[in-house]
């Protein structure tokens, strides 16, 4: 079954090496001959636009927002956990609710909103949100993660002088780690592979996320060069999967602790 669900990512690798004609030709995982064509030829994109601006534009756009989603949704969870008052469980709730609106009916407003603030064919209607805690799955998660951090911890560093805020950098933050590495992998290959939100606020192609450059290189031509394609889908999968490879201890330990208490 591993081998069954695995097998269009090989099939994926191999056919960067193939020609047109063996890619629709043959489902084998061996091609015929060998050749890095595709990948120098894909490389160049379209025009004058390479895929190296597309993979710096989206790293322009996948560093800011995973750290400041970090950033933002530790601080806010840490407010719901460790903090009681007025208001505080109708806020929950209320940000737990917005968990339930799906991307399509906001896209719309977001859109209104941001044309009006002038910020279209920028970065700032992705990196800005996420310096405001946007992502309602991410504290919630955080939250429950620092239900099972125990309270006595908070009050054996205030008594040691920590302030509420040194608390949460220097005991809370550490402990929360693996919590911290799932929302930094998941924000990551989200915002990496997120291909509605680019079409719908750039428009200038030199600011071209990494998906819509694969896009338009599928449009600019009329018979289309499967095998660079398949190239650039397999170096732009490539970052994702060495990241969780790299982090996948932390990231398995984070999903399975969040929600336990004691």
């Amino acid at each position: 079954m591993g081998f069954v669900f695995i097998y269009p990512f090989l099939f994926l690798i191999s056919a960067t090496f193939k020609t047109n004609e063996e890619i629709l030709a043959s489902n084998s995982l061996i091609p015929s001959s060998f050749s890095l064509n595709a990948y120098v030829e894909g490389w160049k994109g379209v025009g004058q636009y390479n895929f190296g601006i597309f993979f710096a534009n989206t790293f322009k756009v996948v560093i800011p927002v995973v750290a400041f989603t970090i950033v933002s949704s530790v601080l806010v969870a840490y407010g719901f956990a460790r903090f009681r008052f007025k208001g505080n469980r109708i806020l929950f709730l209320i940000m737990l609710s917005t968990l339930m609106l799906p991307n399509a009916i906001l896209i719309i407003p977001k859109y209104i909103l941001f044309r009006q603030m002038h910020w279209l064919d920028s970065y700032l209607p992705f990196v800005v949100p996420s310096l405001f805690a946007t992502s309602p799955f991410f504290i919630f998660a955080m939250v429950q993660f620092l239900r099972g951090v125990p309270r006595e911890l908070d009050e054996s560093a205030m008594i040691d002088g920590c302030g509420t805020f040194r608390t949460l950098v220097q005991i809370i933050v550490p402990l929360c780690k693996p919590s911290i590495f799932s929302i930094g992998i998941f924000q990551f290959i989200w915002t990496w592979n997120d291909f509605f939100n680019p079409l719908i606020y750039l428009n200038s192609v030199k600011k071209y996320t990494l998906m819509l450059g694969l896009r338009i290189a599928i449009d600019a031509q009329s018979a289309v060069s499967w095998n660079q394609v398949m190239a650039m889908s397999f170096l732009s999968t490539l970052p994702c999967i060495l990241l969780f490879f790299f982090c996948q201890r932390y990231f398995i330990e984070g999903i399975a602790t969040t929600g336990l208490k004691g």
